[in-house]
């Protein structure tokens, strides 16, 4: 398991896609990326659909989700993502009575019972009392992380024109 803290956009597309049987059915995907703002997630998760569909599609919805963290499983059969609930647990030193704060996680998971295992996985490593709250999955299809470029590839980057001025 591994977490990583970012800004995550939650998008949805919608296009075209081909059946088993062969007919082609418009669907709603959901997806997350890692990105700095709703522009940058936008160019992040067409960049990332190109390769995978053809055709056209729109992207119908980019929103900032609550959670801030994920939790990645190294298994490579967890295809599901689940959102958790978990309650921070701390005794107000005034009143000296238990206080308790929700925080979100996004979790790959295979399943509901594996997404709480790898939960206390990471979490036991903190000092952090908590409860688990809530376990929910979600229609969340996969996650794009952000990964820098290399020299290279920022070479390939910049636009003819700018390589001919220079």
């Amino acid at each position: 398991m591994r977490a990583r803290t970012a800004t995550w956009f939650e998008t949805k597309i919608r296009y075209e896609k081909m059946m088993e049987d062969g007919l082609t059915k418009p669907v709603t995907e959901a997806y997350v990326v890692d990105a700095l703002s709703y522009a940058e997630a936008e160019a992040q998760i067409i960049e990332e659909m190109s390769a995978y569909i053809s055709g056209e599609f729109k992207v119908k919805d980019i929103k900032q989700p609550t959670y801030k963290e994920i939790f990645f499983s190294e298994l490579a059969s967890a295809d599901k993502w689940y959102k958790a609930k978990l309650q921070f647990i701390t005794i107000d030193e005034k009143t000296e009575k238990e206080k308790r704060q929700n925080v979100f996680y996004l979790v790959q998971a295979t399943t509901f019972f594996e997404a709480v295992k790898n939960i206390d996985e990471v979490m036991g490593k903190t000092m952090i009392d908590y409860t688990v709250a809530s376990v929910t999955e979600t229609q969340i299809m996969d996650v794009f992380e952000h990964h820098a470029k290399t020299p290279a590839e920022e070479r390939n980057d910049v636009p003819e024109y700018e390589e001919q001025q220079a």
